[in-house]
């Protein structure tokens, strides 16, 4: 939920999605935000705030992913992982990496562009959570980055490059300057974001995995080390599992402030927002104490109106907002232009109808992580036997509601799922005719990710199906999704058409 400006307090959340790994900076009176995207078009969100609590989807860093062999269908678990914002000689730079093949960077003049075309600053399977620094007292240039083991068979350790200030190439072979197997305790160390603070190097590092661990920060007078350690934030007594992996801003009056992800299964990784001192001993303290606070005063910027990423969509000129992310690269033909509102989808052919977690045509938006309500009204236009559209609650498992044209030419409504591993889909609910082809579709989603689906026909609202608990993928959230599709055949399909899409908080958890 948007804050209230004239609360002088904040809420965590303050982005209740799965805006992951999270990286942010401040560039004059703005801050700005990005987040992994993994396998999803348009990749590399962009988000703005003037207070850090207010954020707004201002576009994307990245239209397409590559090789475009690589991404013509689903992978949810490859792509964009855990990028790094900078701003340096008036451009805006993120690096990212993709664990099968690389560190990649992209900059531009402006945050809404336009972006460069992705460069391979390093090749290499594993090489994941880049960072760069460009060192403003020696004009020296470094990168950071972490490994993943289900790619490299190495894990638990940070190596670092020096880099040539234009961001382009690496100018070493690159070697470990934390290890993590050799700190007691210590695992899983990733996630690496790199700063120059009061004559130190620091990397604020994750640890400990996304569900139990915790923030490290690591800082030596040169930057290959060697490095002291401190645990700086990490769950205690709170119900906020998992506090690390993100980014650390100052805000024009010099306050401190750290922006990081909270794992909650279904919903994905969900931001907080944690205030930061310095110690005694110059060591940064987040948090209450180093335990993630609930509620806390707001940083002293500006008060702002409220604002949250965008849901809704009425599809104006046949066009879908910038909230929405195809689960793979798109192809021409994917939806179907035209000058009245209301998104038309084709109803695109493909041998894995069965199965929505293989089809690159869903369209789809972030989970809200408190109970809601979804609504779209859908017309299936298509004549073609076999041709359904619907909406979704995709994850690990999935299930949809909405409409089939079937063999004889009529029209029903439809509930299907299928479960986790599952090879293919089944009816949730026997199919009921809709004459008119065209309904109401709604989830109702509770506590715990809990979705009831329900639909109108035309003759009043009804209940479908047992009530669904909507599941993650290995590393993203569960997607709300919206699909078109038709069996394999020749020959166009026809289309279907979504209107006024609606996300409804409940009412008994608007104050959150």
């Amino acid at each position: 939920m948007s804050a209230d400006p004239t609360d002088t307090t904040y809420r965590n959340p303050v982005l209740n999605a799965d805006w992951s790994d999270p990286d942010v900076i401040r560039v004059g009176d703005d801050f700005y935000l990005t987040a992994s995207s993994f396998g999803r078009a348009p990749g590399l969100p962009l988000l703005h705030s003037r207070d850090l609590v207010n954020w707004t989807l201002v576009g994307h860093a990245l239209q397409r992913l590559g090789p475009e062999a690589e991404f013509i269908t689903p992978r949810h678990d490859c792509g964009v992982w855990a990028p790094a914002l900078r701003h340096h000689d008036d451009r805006f730079w993120i690096f990212w990496g993709d664990p099968d093949q690389g560190v990649f960077q992209v900059n531009a003049p402006e945050i809404r562009g336009p972006w460069t075309e992705p460069l391979l600053v390093k090749a290499g399977k594993g090489l994941i959570d880049p960072c760069p620094l460009w060192d403003d007292e020696t004009g020296e240039a470094y990168l950071v980055h972490g490994w993943a083991k289900s790619r490299s068979g190495v894990k638990n350790r940070l190596t670092g490059h020096r880099m040539h200030p234009h961001g382009t190439e690496l100018l070493d072979e690159g070697r470990v300057i934390v290890d993590g197997d050799c700190l007691p305790g210590w695992f899983t160390l990733e996630g690496p974001k790199l700063y120059r603070h009061d004559g130190w190097f620091w990397i604020l590092a994750p640890a400990g995995g996304v569900e139990t661990g915790w923030q490290g920060a690591f800082r030596s007078r040169a930057f290959f080390g060697p490095y002291e350690e401190k645990v700086v934030l990490e769950q205690k007594d709170t119900d906020v599992n998992g506090p690390h992996q993100g980014g650390w801003v100052r805000t024009p009056s010099g306050e401190d402030w750290f922006l990081h992800f909270q794992q909650r299964g279904a919903y994905g990784r969900v931001v907080h927002l944690q205030p930061m001192r310095w110690d005694a001993g110059g060591w940064p303290v987040l948090g209450d104490d180093g335990a993630p606070v609930a509620e806390h005063r707001r940083p002293d910027l500006p008060p702002q109106p409220p604002a949250a990423p965008a849901t809704d969509d009425d599809f104006p000129g046949g066009r879908h907002g910038r909230q929405w992310q195809w689960t793979a690269n798109p192809r021409d033909g994917f939806a179907t232009q035209h000058s009245g509102d209301g998104l038309r989808l084709t109803c695109v052919r493909s041998a894995d109808a069965h199965d929505l977690r293989k089809l690159p045509n869903v369209l789809t938006q972030r989970l809200p992580g408190t109970p809601c309500t979804v609504e779209v009204e859908l017309r299936l236009d298509s004549e073609e036997p076999g041709a359904r559209a619907g909406l979704t609650v995709l994850g690990d498992a999935y299930r949809w509601i909405g409409l089939q044209r079937d063999t004889d030419g009529t029209v029903h409504l439809v509930h299907r799922f299928a479960e986790t591993a599952a090879e293919g889909e089944r009816d949730a609910d026997r199919p009921r005719p809709a004459p008119d082809g065209r309904a109401l579709l709604r989830i109702d989603i509770d506590d715990g990710a809990r979705c009831r689906f329900s639909y109108d026909t035309g003759d009043g609202p009804r209940p479908s199906g047992q009530v669904f608990a909507a599941t993650p993928w290995r590393w993203v959230g569960a997607l709300l999704g919206l699909v078109a599709l038709a069996p394999s055949g020749q020959g166009h399909a026809g289309t279907a058409t979504f209107t006024q899409f609606r996300i409804s908080i409940q009412k008994k958890r608007a104050d959150q």
